[in-house]
């Protein structure tokens, strides 16, 4: 059966300006870091696609190496994009970014030009684009001249490959430095892509003024914090969970008795206000009007929806801030 959209799709979502930009990015973006590989359901996948799209999701954010295998959730994203969403290119935003290990030898990683501009080669193919929206570059390199690296994302505007550029995981100061570079040569930073949630504040510490000043917007990664802000973890470790697998970015080591006090008391604010402790969380993130969108991840289409749903309670009252903040520092 051909996929038709949502008619309604747009009614569903919040659209806010990204930085000083002419772009809007939807509220809540998805992500594609687990779960779209090679090794997991295409059927499922494609699923959460296209529920993403019917609940007013336009942006969908990629990598080189997500997968697994690297690069296989680039080529998820293509083959809906060559099926069900074909005549709907222009109605999504699809970001994908380099600066990690992606192939063996010197030119597979970090921020070379060569490496940049091949790998984002080697994405339109997967990907089946003659462009992406936005490109990043995934994470500073000590070892490349700045200049070389913001010196490739603007000329790859200039060819057409990316319509927009940005950086990842870049601190106050980096960032404060690529965006003059890119300034100069005329193709100024869209955005930054940090990680952001009630448990990860440090871009509090500098990175949001400076984004600021400098006119980009925000794409807040892991708001959730790698599921540790949602239900999952109120009583303990779920055998199924990340942080009981192999998982770098959460392990059990990470989930104190302190840590679930906390999750259990932000889960009384976020019951209050008639919203799942993901729902808050995300909410939490967008209340910094500097925050452009969130970004979520996903293992099934029932995530989405309930994700979405934050989109109905936005506001805090300076009370429940106050209590958030209370919690979240002590």
């Amino acid at each position: 059966m051909k996929y038709v959209a949502n008619d309604k799709r747009y009614q569903n979502m919040v659209y806010n300006r990204c930085g000083n930009s002419g772009l809007k990015l939807p509220a809540i973006s998805l992500g594609m870091w687990h779960n779209f590989g090679s090794v997991d359901s295409y059927e499922n996948a494609k699923a959460m696609i296209l529920k993403a799209f019917d609940l007013g999701i336009t942006h969908f954010d990629l990598a080189n190496n997500y997968g697994p295998e690297p690069g296989s959730a680039e080529e998820t994203l293509g083959r809906v994009l060559k099926k069900e969403l074909k005549g709907y290119r222009d109605e999504v935003v699809i970001s994908t970014k380099a600066g990690y290990g992606m192939w063996e030898g010197p030119y597979g990683d970090h921020g070379s030009k060569k490496y940049l501009i091949s790998s984002l080669n080697q994405s339109l193919n997967r990907l089946g684009l003659a462009y992406v929206d936005i490109f990043y570059h995934h994470r500073p390199d000590k070892d490349t001249p700045l200049e070389e690296t913001i010196g490739a994302l603007d000329q790859i505007v200039r060819q057409g490959k990316a319509l927009y550029v940005g950086i990842s995981n870049y601190n106050a100061e980096e960032t404060k430095r690529a965006s003059e570079i890119a300034k100069d040569l005329g193709t100024p930073l869209l955005i930054h892509q940090p990680s952001y949630s009630m448990f990860n504040r440090s871009v509090e510490n500098g990175l949001l003024d400076v984004t600021e000043e400098e006119g980009m917007g925000v794409m807040a990664f892991m708001p959730l914090q790698q599921g540790l802000l949602t239900n999952k973890y109120l009583k303990e470790i779920p055998e199924d969970s990340r942080a009981a697998g192999t998982s770098v970015f959460l392990n059990r080591n990470d989930i104190t008795e302190d840590k679930i006090l906390k999750i259990q008391k932000l889960n009384v604010i976020a019951k209050d206000r008639n919203q799942t402790l993901a729902q808050m969380a995300i909410a939490w993130v967008l209340r910094d009007k500097r925050v452009t969108s969130a970004l979520i991840g996903a293992s099934r289409v029932s995530q989405i929806e309930d994700n979405v749903k934050t989109i109905n309670n936005l506001y805090f009252s300076q009370s429940e801030l106050d209590a958030i903040r209370t919690i979240i520092t002590e």
